[in-house]
């Protein structure tokens, strides 16, 4: 039995496929089949029932499985516990962030972290608060940005900053002539709303339903995976629709003058680091958050607003 061979099998339990999990490990097929049924023989088990479609494990290979991947996660905390004895980290740190996040922070911080830690390989993956919170609890990645508060059992979270939701509306809307538009103005009739598994969509939905008790049955509502999209259609004459700070300050000369702040009681999202509370690379975890901070506009460090619920 090998650390190898243990990741072959959780990558095919993961992807239930024996091909698209060979691609994930880096190897060909033949060597990553070879490589289990290796294993099977030598414990006289079948991990797999290779007749299913897709492939899924048997019952005795559910329970293997399943200490394969406490086994493997004490292997990675065991090579982290090295490294940082020895007062420096030359591993991988991985990051997930949620898509209403990334396009509008990445940018902002990446280099001045590869300044801080020329030696560490930081890998950033793109995913929704659900995924990022099962990656987290696999161990698949180190630490989530994302909004919060969350508060998951077994999972520690780091505050980062607060970012106002900012309403981006086209030349002829009800609200176009206002400076601001009031909380209570917002309407889920004209609102562009991202789809769902996105927890800004959540938030934007909990604040129309808290102002008059609405909901989306019965109405047409034009949904989209990012807020491009609907920068585009507003601008087309579609409705409205509420953005981030941070993007609208990445927004051109000409978009930003019909971003309008949204005020009475203002809403907020809480951005913040989401990790295991077992989690060894905290250091990093500290220097990740405290260039964040410094990286974005100061007035965003502090509570000034209602914070929604991303659920």
């Amino acid at each position: 039995m090998t650390i190898t061979q243990l990741e072959y099998v959780v990558a095919v339990d993961k992807f239930r496929h024996f091909g698209k999990a060979a691609e994930s490990c880096g190897v060909t097929q033949p060597t990553l089949s070879m490589q289990i049924q290796r294993l099977e023989e030598e414990w006289k088990v079948s991990l797999f029932d290779r007749s299913r479609k897709p492939i899924c494990p048997t019952k005795v290979g559910e329970k293997i499985i399943r200490q394969m991947q406490v086994i493997l996660h004490e292997a990675r905390r065991l090579e982290d516990v090295i490294q940082l004895s020895k007062g420096m980290y030359h591993g991988v740190f991985r990051i997930g962030v949620i898509p209403t996040v990334s396009p509008y922070l990445l940018h902002r911080i990446i280099l001045p972290f590869q300044k801080a830690f020329p030696e560490v390989r930081c890998v950033f993956q793109e995913a929704h608060t659900d995924q990022l919170l099962q990656m987290i609890k696999d161990d698949e990645i180190d630490v989530g940005i994302l909004a919060t508060p969350l508060r998951e059992a077994g999972l520690q979270e780091m505050p980062l900053y607060y970012e106002s939701f900012m309403a981006f509306l086209h030349a002829g809307h009800r609200l176009a002539g206002e400076a601001f538009v009031l909380n209570s103005e917002l309407s889920l009739d004209d609102m562009l709303l991202l789809s769902e598994g996105h927890c800004f969509r959540n938030s934007v939905i909990n604040m129309c339903d808290a102002n008059r008790g609405q909901s989306l049955d019965g109405k047409l509502v034009l949904e989209s995976g990012n807020f491009e999209t609907l920068i585009r259609l507003v601008k087309q004459g579609h409705g409205m629709t509420l953005i981030p700070y941070l993007m609208a300050l990445d927004l051109d000369e000409k978009e930003r003058k019909w971003v309008r702040p949204v005020a009475e009681p203002r809403p907020v999202r809480e951005i913040g680091l989401l990790y295991a509370k077992t989690q060894l690379k905290v250091h990093f975890i500290k220097a990740l958050a405290k260039i964040i901070r410094s990286n974005v506009p100061e007035k965003m460090l502090t509570k000034d607003g209602k914070v929604l619920s991303p659920r």
